[in-house]
């Protein structure tokens, strides 16, 4: 690999790391300069490096949220558990299944989502510090398996999904939704790339050197966003989600 691309991808993982510490969707970055820089990689590789240097970027920002940020346990921890499950079956359908069946359905539930939120100006702002009984486990476990499987066979907008799950489900504000939704991610982020790695579809040096990047960005990101708070996470969700139905609607339709 030239050192320009190693610089470029770095530098990806930098701006990925910063952006889905904050709102989730680094994906959105880091995908795309993988496949741009290594065009000659199989996906099941370029996928497994994508999580090689996104799991120590989204664990360090879980963990900084987790000490600054009440994180409510009894919702994170079920989702965790699940998502970490069906992650790994996720990525085991990687090279069976065509992602194509899955690009207008997300499409369309992304538009969805994020008009919801835009037209709901007071969705978030108040977190409702209610107690989280065994109907929101029971739910945790539903809404972690399914988005767990679709981050490990599939991925791009998992952050955006699971801030809102929490937000809308479980009554938090963005800042505590998307601490949440950083737990829940290291979880389906391990378990795929255990699979990965298990199977040899991982660029280590590559994987280790953007991971780096990665976590300088995480720990940008989550100190912008408990510092500046619910509403500057929620305002970044939007424009994240807004650029990233752009993108996807142009890989889907062009």
């Amino acid at each position: 690999m030239e050192p320009v691309d190693l610089i470029l991808l770095c530098t990806a993982a930098f701006a990925a790391g910063l952006i889905d510490a904050v709102v989730g969707g680094g994906g959105l970055i880091q995908i795309p300069a993988l496949f741009s820089v290594l065009p000659q990689a199989q996906p099941a590789t370029l996928f497994g490096t994508n999580k090689l240097a996104s799991i120590f970027g989204t664990a360090s920002a879980a963990f900084r949220y987790a000490r600054r940020i009440d994180v409510p346990w009894r919702a994170a921890l079920p989702a965790a558990l699940s998502a970490f499950v069906l992650s790994y079956y996720g990525a085991m359908m990687v090279s069976l299944l065509p992602k194509e069946w899955l690009r207008p359905l997300i499409l369309a539930l992304l538009i969805i989502v994020t008009v919801y939120i835009y037209v709901r100006k007071d969705l978030g702002a108040v977190d409702q510090h209610r107690a989280h009984g065994r109907r929101d486990m029971l739910l945790a476990l539903l809404f972690g398996g399914v988005i767990g499987f679709y981050d490990g066979f599939f991925g791009p907008g998992t952050g955006s999904f699971l801030v809102f799950i929490f937000v809308r489900f479980f009554g938090l504000d963005f800042l505590r939704a998307s601490a949440s939704a950083k737990i829940v991610n290291a979880a389906t982020n391990l378990a795929a790339l255990l699979f990965f790695g298990a199977n040899t579809h991982v660029l280590l040096a590559t994987g280790l050197a953007m991971a780096v990047f990665n976590i300088g960005g995480s720990l940008v990101g989550s100190h912008l966003a408990i510092r500046h708070g619910a509403g500057f996470v929620r305002r970044v969700f939007l424009g994240v989600a807004g650029i990233f139905i752009v993108k996807f609607a142009w890989d889907t339709f062009q």
